[in-house]
C-alpha cells in the first residue's frame, strides 16, 4: 500500500512516537511547524528545528528514564 502525501520527514521518524508541533523559534518566537530533523539515541530524541522567518536554528533535546525508553535499536 502506497501513502499519498508523506514526506521525508514522516518515512525517517515513523518509529519515535508523536512528534513535537508548532514550537516557538528560540530567536523570534514565530511558530514553526514541526522539526526538519529527528534523531534517536540511548535514552533521548534530539530535534532539530529551523525557523522559516528568520533562519535561526536550535537543537531540542527530550531525555528520558531508561525504565520509559521502550525503543528498540535501530540497526542489530
Amino acid at each position: 500500500m502506497t501513502r499519498s502525501g508523506s514526506t521525508r520527514s514522516d518515512v525517517a521518524t515513523s518509529d519515535i512516537g508523536e512528534i513535537p508541533q508548532q514550537n516557538p523559534c528560540a530567536q523570534c518566537g514565530t511558530l514553526i511547524p514541526r522539526p526538519d530533523w529527528i534523531e534517536q539515541g540511548n535514552g533521548r530524541v534530539s530535534y532539530l528545528w529551523k525557523c522559516r522567518a528568520c533562519g535561526y536554528r536550535f537543537e531540542a533535546i527530550a531525555i528520558f528514564d531508561h525504565s520509559q525508553d521502550q525503543h528498540q535499536p535501530l540497526a542489530a
